[in-house]
């Protein structure tokens, strides 16, 4: 397990303190309260309205004044209509429950995934984001005009941004196009940082990844 899973998947009871988790992050987060000493909000509504957040909704959530602890009621895929911008002290917990949120900008250090399969592309962004790929596994689909990682939602200006691969690992043809120039890598403190292996590890790291099959009382 990585160190963030073996803080806290060992342990039986994890569903019911889940805050406990705020105590095993590591990188940029390590430091970070979230909603550790708020209540608990539950997303039972998938939709996105960036005019009037729908209570239930995750945008509902996040623009909450007081701290919040958010999880969710089921599986459920959020396409966001506009970015999501948060107040302080929140904490979104999806364990327990597969949930997709299709984020397009910002800042992404992403470490040590395993993409295979996909459609149309495995990293996008249509915003401008900056983003770190290190030590990730790559394995293409068999369709030769989807061998590419990378898919930019624009049709110009994409050249600027900064786009890095760093220690990934390509299989069956796939590739990384890179942009932009100066460093991309992420400003972590001491007390952040975090080893990242090499891409060719991450099978053996994930193979119990996915969605948690996690049962109340049971370890995850």
């Amino acid at each position: 397990m990585n160190k963030i899973d073996s803080c806290w998947r060992a342990k039986s009871n994890w569903a019911a303190n889940r805050r406990a988790l705020a105590d095993c992050a590591v990188g940029f987060g390590k430091d970070a309260i979230g909603g550790k000493y708020g209540p608990t909000y539950v997303v039972t509504n998938p939709s996105d309205d960036p005019i009037n957040p729908k209570q239930g909704t995750l945008r509902y959530g996040v623009i909450q004044t007081k701290p919040l602890w958010i999880v969710f009621s089921e599986n459920m895929v959020i396409r966001l209509k506009n970015e999501l911008i948060m107040n302080s002290y929140k904490t979104i917990d999806g364990r327990g429950v597969k949930v997709e949120i299709a984020v397009r900008l910002g800042y992404a250090h992403v470490a040590n995934n395993r993409y295979d399969e996909w459609q149309m592309y495995a990293i996008g962004g249509s915003a401008n984001p900056t983003i770190l790929s290190e030590g990730n596994y790559f394995m293409a689909p068999k369709y030769q005009d989807h061998k590419q990682v990378t898919k930019r939602e624009v049709k110009s200006g994409w050249k600027n941004w900064k786009w890095r691969s760093s220690k990934d690992k390509f299989v069956n043809g796939a590739y990384f196009v890179q942009s932009g120039w100066g460093s991309c890598a992420p400003l972590y403190s001491k007390s952040q940082s975090f080893v990242v292996a090499d891409g060719s590890m991450v099978p053996a790291l994930t193979s119990n990844a996915g969605p948690l099959p996690c049962a109340f009382n049971r370890p995850c």
